[in-house]
C-alpha cells in the first residue's frame, strides 16, 4: 500500500508544469519587435538604444521570473497570521514581503492595505497584468488580501487560517467578486 501524499506532493507536478509553461511564455516575450524607420527601411532604434532596451527588458524579465520561481516554490507552506518566513508560515502580506525581499532585496510595506495604498508602482488594469504584479482583494472598498500574479490568470497567495500557500485562478467566482485592483512593483 502506497503512503498518502501530502497536498504539496499532489500539486507539485501541476505547479511544475505551470511554472515551465509560464517561463517559456516569459522567455518568448523578452524581445519586442522594433518599428521600422520609413526613411531608411531599417530599424528606428539605434543599436546602443536597442541594447539598453533589451538589457532593461531582460532585467525586468529576470526579476519577474525570480519572483515567480520563489513564490511557486513556497506553495504548500502553512498559513500563519503575522507569519513572514517559510519556517514559521505566512500570512498574505508576509508571503509577498518575503518573496520580494528574498529575491530582489526589496522592502515593501507590511500589510495588504499598506501595499495597495503604496504609490511606488503604478496601478495596473486587470487586462494588463504581468508576472510579479501584486493583486488585491477585499470588500466594501477595503483591501484585506494580496497575492502575486504569476501569469495565465493565476496568482500565489496565503489564503487563510488552517490553509497553505497555494496557486489559485483569478477568474474563480470568489476571487473575481473580491478583486479590487493591482499594482506593478517591478
Amino acid at each position: 500500500m502506497a503512503p498518502e501524499q501530502t497536498t504539496t506532493q499532489r500539486h507539485l507536478p501541476r505547479a511544475t508544469g505551470l511554472l515551465c509553461s509560464l517561463l517559456l511564455a516569459a522567455a518568448g516575450s523578452v524581445h519586442a519587435s522594433e518599428p521600422a524607420d520609413p526613411a531608411t527601411g531599417g530599424s528606428a532604434v539605434s543599436s546602443n538604444a536597442r541594447h539598453t532596451l533589451e538589457s532593461m527588458m531582460l532585467e525586468g524579465s529576470n526579476a519577474a521570473n525570480a519572483v515567480l520561481m520563489r513564490a511557486i516554490g513556497l506553495v504548500g507552506t502553512p498559513y500563519r497570521w503575522g507569519g513572514n518566513t517559510p519556517e514559521g508560515g505566512f500570512d498574505c502580506s508576509g508571503l509577498v514581503n518575503y518573496v520580494f525581499r528574498d529575491m530582489l532585496d526589496l522592502i515593501l510595506p507590511r500589510t495588504s492595505r499598506e501595499l495597495a495604498a503604496w504609490r511606488q508602482g503604478p496601478e495596473v488594469p486587470a487586462s494588463a497584468l504581468a508576472t510579479g504584479d501584486l493583486v488585491f482583494f477585499g470588500s466594501g472598498g477595503v483591501v484585506s488580501h494580496v497575492g502575486i500574479y504569476v501569469g495565465d490568470g493565476r496568482f500565489v497567495h496565503a489564503p487563510s487560517t488552517g490553509g497553505t500557500v497555494r496557486l489559485d485562478r483569478m477568474d474563480g467566482s470568489y476571487w473575481q467578486r473580491r478583486y479590487t485592483g493591482a499594482r506593478r512593483v517591478l
